[in-house]
């Protein structure tokens, strides 16, 4: 995959391109210059002397951007993950078809120990109108465990052979901020929602070895550097064993994306607090992340309102005291809070625990909200005032992807107030777009361009409208995606492509600033730059 051209240089000059610079939304240059893996200048052709013209690449009039951060994904979650059956529509689209499947899954076959494992299932787009239950998974089979994650990864379903591994029986209580669903006599049905609850389950997984994480981690990163992702947070990156030394034995030996990890926090098991090598370098400790409520389109996020034809307002998921304790341990050892947030009346709580305290970070917020699905006026307006630096990663890839879900929990009212991602670029200077990969129902969500598409369009891939008036311009939408994206969380010297900044870029095949904006999702990345290094060309 990768390749060194001209031996790694050390200068390289780049002429004839269409370069966003990210200075601004206006700002393009049409050469750059790079030198030992950082670039020394941007500017025009003609300002280069005859020998550099002469030596320099033509790109040929194409589109380049600075290498594309996401800020909010899984890569542990991703390689773990990477031998599960995808249950994504609209390769799974009715629970027969779930079935169907998971009966394909090699586990099924396998030796005593194994699992079978699903990913990415939705019920809200399922003929039946319901979620699969123990009872269907034990049509793959009765002796062997199986257990699908639902698309948000917050909730899962299992068969009766894994509940009975897990010990739940009708007599187990629901775990703290979950619960374990019940048929009519009381029996858990395999409906495992809320982290908790999937994790009572989860645990009896078996655990891979060291060596293929490294071997599972190091394909992800491949698989961003195709994208043109250069630098990524992972929101969850105890999902495998000892995550700082996977990640940073992976880097070491082959090109990976700049990391920034955020540990989860488990009230039973405090984390230990940490050294100062483990805050600095290209993969380093970000900070600690808390769940405050569950998820819009399984209605487990904690809203103010309750959900249309019920009287439910979701879940809150941590206690006061744990919220507090983590807050505690990022102060303590100078990192981000890091809060999944859906709901209002989880923002608003967020808000209300730490407005008025004193931010314990500089150059990039003290806490940041993560997902941030209603955000009325009044909640931005309480944001900005407080004295607490917050910092959004949001996303428009579940309006886009679960369309049928939001239609179905957001009263008409909140419509206007759901990801309103215009308003946000316009308040909140910290503001990424996301993907959450794997934690959504797209099977390709962690493609930057369908985001921008959506944020862009504010239509569902139906071709429903989800939000005209929250609609981005596509350099503003691009920014979310580089430069906006650089302030959430510290990777220095990436966003931008300035005299200064790592030479991580990206080169297009088409231009994304032109394009119909109903192909922008289609635009592909030609070449991926990291330091100076091409890592990625499209075949």
């Amino acid at each position: 995959m990768n390749e060194q051209v001209n031996g790694q240089a050390d200068e390289q000059v780049f002429v004839n391109a269409k370069v966003f610079t990210a200075e601004s939304e206006t700002d393009f240059a049409s050469a750059f210059r790079i030198s030992g893996g950082v670039i020394d200048w941007v500017g025009d052709a003609a300002e280069l002397s005859g020998a550099a013209r002469r030596r320099a690449r033509d790109l040929g009039g194409r589109t380049v951007l600075p290498g594309l951060l996401d800020m909010h994904l899984h890569p542990a979650l991703m390689a773990d993950t990477a031998d599960a059956t995808e249950c994504l529509p609209p390769r799974v689209g009715s629970l027969d078809g779930l079935v169907d499947a998971l009966r394909a899954n090699p586990a099924r076959g396998a030796g005593d120990g194994a699992w079978i494992i699903g990913t990415g299932y939705d019920e809200t787009k399922y003929p039946e109108g319901r979620s699969p239950t123990a009872a269907d998974l034990d049509r793959v089979s009765t002796g062997r465990p199986v257990m699908v994650w639902r698309a948000d990864r917050h909730s899962a379903v299992c068969n009766t052979r894994a509940l009975e591994l897990a010990g739940i029986t009708a007599q187990t209580p629901d775990p703290p901020g979950a619960r374990f669903e019940r048929d009519a006599s009381g029996r858990p049905n395999g409906i495992l929602t809320e982290r908790e609850a999937t994790l009572a389950v989860s645990r009896h997984i078996p655990r891979r070895g060291v060596s293929e994480r490294e071997y599972l981690l190091s394909a992800v990163g491949e698989r961003l550097f195709r994208r043109g992702i250069v630098g990524v947070c992972d929101l969850l990156a105890t999902a495998m064993p000892d995550p700082l030394a996977l990640y940073r034995s992976v880097a070491a030996r082959t090109p990976f994306p700049h990391s920034a990890l955020f540990l989860g926090w488990d009230p039973e098991s405090p984390l230990e607090d940490l050294r100062g090598d483990e805050r600095e370098g290209p993969v380093y400790v970000g900070g600690v992340k808390v769940l405050m409520d569950g998820t819009y389109s399984n209605r487990t996020a904690w809203v103010c309102t309750p959900y249309p034809e019920s009287a439910d307002h979701g879940m809150r998921t941590i206690t006061d005291a744990d919220l507090r304790a983590a807050a505690d341990w990022a102060r303590r050892n100078e990192v981000q809070l890091a809060v999944h947030a859906m709901g209002d009346r989880a923002i608003a709580h967020v808000v209300e625990a730490f407005g008025d305290q004193e931010p314990w970070l500089d150059g990039r917020p003290s806490v940041r909200i993560e997902h941030a699905t209603l955000m009325s006026p009044a909640l931005v307006g309480r944001l900005r005032k407080a004295r607490m630096t917050f910092g959004i990663a949001t996303h428009t890839i579940f309006l886009y992807s679960e369309y049928e879900a939001y239609e179905h929990n957001l009263r008409p009212d909140q419509v206007p107030d759901a990801y309103p991602i215009r308003s946000l670029y316009r308040e909140v200077e910290s503001l990424a777009l996301s993907s959450d990969c794997p934690a959504t129902a797209w099977s390709e969500a962690d493609d930057p361009f369908v985001s921008i598409e959506a944020a862009v369009r504010r239509r569902a891939y139906t071709g429903a409208d989800i939000g005209q008036a929250a609609a981005v311009t596509v350099p503003q939408a691009v920014l979310l995606y580089t430069a906006r994206a650089a302030r959430l969380t510290r990777l220095a010297g990436l966003g931008r492509i300035a005299p200064g900044h790592h030479a991580c870029f990206v080169v297009l095949g088409d231009d994304v600033f032109t394009v119909p904006e109903d192909e922008i999702s289609r635009v592909r990345v030609e070449e991926t730059w990291f330091r100076g290094q091409r890592v990625y060309r499209r075949p």
